[in-house]
């Protein structure tokens, strides 16, 4: 594999453990240059609002009229196109459309409005039990919240396999996680419900100054305040995440999708022409981020007004075209330019973050198996609340365009 240099000059190879306890493929880890004592952070002032100082949520579509509302509302490319215009005051759609699901229970919308710093972490579909996290100083267990958003699949399996403890509140725990569970999940494909949280973190926990995602399947090993320090407040950064392992470019990673059958192929092959034709070119040198595609199971973040809108428009792109986040980050850090800076930090300290756990199984949909539109069509494979941008007409002809030559130089995770 190649490495960045960083990591072959003090990474160690380390293999981690699947559940059954054999070996996987090495992970290249290295030292994160993390300070040496979460009492001693200094916990710095927000960042200050600098372009967009108002942003509101549009929650009601003037199209809900005739059928009931979607999670992701019903934005027009018009209303699209706006949102990546950057101006002191901005409505834009965000998920949570008036009545259209995710609802959480009364007892943790109250738990919640306390939670400032928050570590988040989501199980859908019945797929796994919470890992607790290692080395979480005990003034990180007071300030942080840390919250594990659940559907009710996934509480009945936690609580048939692990002690759940409910509090005098009616508040439910399993060791340090709170578990959140959302009601009415606001799509078919439990891929689009785990985004939710994951993306929309601002929205869920609205009272969040930061938070840090971090996938269900992640056992944390790496304290949260060490972590803001390290990625947030040293380098002054408002939103960091990791460079993907090996890819660089869209089409790469679009391409990687299609080979492991992560969705439909024809619909992968429409967003990547969509964004080629928008003005996305494939990642090279001389770009100013350091690749195009994120390792997006660790999001960190202070929230403030651009990372809030920053979110909505990254959903609003996975809501509107395929589940793979991956493939809309860059696309939607190109459209905001230098708006935002991130801190894409080398994989190699990503791996240093936590202990990877496998899924105690892979869920996926026949959609993601499609080769052709036929036969999503056949097959009645067609999501009907979300990816519905793949459906609708696109106001520009896309027929003639030709996707970029993809070289496959990365090896196939």
């Amino acid at each position: 594999t190649t490495m960045p240099s960083l990591c072959r000059k003090d990474g160690e190879v380390v293999r981690a453990l699947d559940p059954m306890g054999t070996p996987s493929k090495p992970l290249h880890r290295c030292s994160i240059p993390v300070a040496d004592d979460p009492d001693a952070v200094v916990i710095p002032k927000r960042t200050p609002n600098a372009i967009v100082k108002n942003l509101s949520y549009i929650t009601v579509d003037k199209r809900d009229k005739d059928s009931p509302p979607l999670f992701g509302g019903r934005q027009t490319w018009k209303q699209r196109e706006e949102s990546f215009k950057l101006n002191a005051t901005m409505k834009v759609h965000c998920g949570f459309m008036k009545n259209s699901g995710a609802d959480m229970d009364a007892v943790d919308v109250e738990y919640i409005q306390k939670c400032k710093f928050v570590v988040a972490s989501g199980i859908f579909d019945g797929y796994d039990a919470p890992h607790q996290p290692s080395n979480i100083s005990l003034r990180s267990q007071k300030l942080f919240c840390f919250l594990m958003v659940v559907d009710e699949v996934s509480f009945d399996f936690i609580e048939q396999n692990v002690t759940v403890k409910v509090d005098s509140a009616g508040g439910k725990w399993v060791g340090i996680w709170r578990l959140v569970t959302l009601h009415r999940p606001p799509f078919d494909e439990p891929r689009r419900n785990g985004k939710v949280p994951k993306i929309l973190t601002h929205r869920l926990f609205p009272q969040a100054w930061y938070s840090i995602w971090i996938d269900g399947k992640m056992e944390l090993m790496v304290d949260p305040l060490l972590i803001l320090e390290r990625y947030l407040w040293r380098g002054k950064y408002t939103f960091a995440v990791a460079v993907h392992k090996h890819h660089r470019s869209i089409y790469e990673e679009g391409d990687a999708i299609k080979r492991r059958k992560r969705y439909a192929r024809p619909l992968v092959d429409l967003q990547m022409k969509i964004y080629y034709h928008e003005g996305m070119e494939p990642w090279d040198e001389t770009k100013r981020m350091p690749s195009d595609i994120p390792e997006g199971a660790v999001l960190i973040r202070e929230h403030t007004t651009i990372t809030d809108l920053f979110s909505c428009l990254w959903f609003n792109e996975v809501n509107l075209f395929t589940p793979r986040d991956q493939l809309s980050f860059g696309y939607v850090a190109h459209r905001l330019g230098d708006a935002l800076k991130f801190f894409m930090f080398p994989n190699c300290e990503y791996n240093s973050l936590f202990i990877l756990h496998r899924h105690t199984r892979e869920h996926s949909s026949k959609v993601e198996w499609a080769k052709t539109i036929d036969e999503i069509l056949k097959k009645g494979l067609k999501e009907s609340r979300g990816g519905l941008g793949l459906w609708t007409p696109y106001p520009a002809d896309l027929s003639s365009v030709e996707l970029p030559a993809v070289k496959r130089t990365s090896q196939m995770t």
